[in-house]
């Protein structure tokens, strides 16, 4: 893998986001369409691969990273605003990455 510098990694705005509501994506396999608190940045909405690891239920009031300067991305579901953090693949299972009891929604991630 190549390796970045530093000043390439702070570009990158990882914030703490909440996950306000969490559906199913019609025609999608893997695809959940999440809308994230974002503190003072707002909402966004976000589509996930993570259909296969997590019921909508287990998802709603989840405190979540998100890259929070992502170049919104136009899918044919509709517009993905940022991405979500997390380990795994399909094989071993997806695990989303999230902050400590605390952490508010916008916060900075250092």
């Amino acid at each position: 893998m190549e390796e970045i510098t530093i000043e390439d990694f702070m570009k990158i705005d990882l914030r703490v986001a909440k996950i306000l509501s969490a559906e199913p994506v019609e025609g999608a396999d893997k695809l959940l369409q999440l809308n994230l608190d974002v503190g003072e940045f707002g909402t966004k909405t976000v589509f996930a691969g993570i259909k296969n690891a997590y019921k909508v239920e287990q998802l709603e009031g989840k405190m979540v990273v998100c890259v929070n300067n992502l170049k919104s991305r136009k899918m044919r579901f509709g517009t993905s605003e940022g991405m979500i953090l997390a380990a795994g693949d399909d094989d071993i299972g997806v695990f989303i990455l999230s902050p400590d009891e605390g952490a508010a929604p916008g916060m900075q991630v250092r």
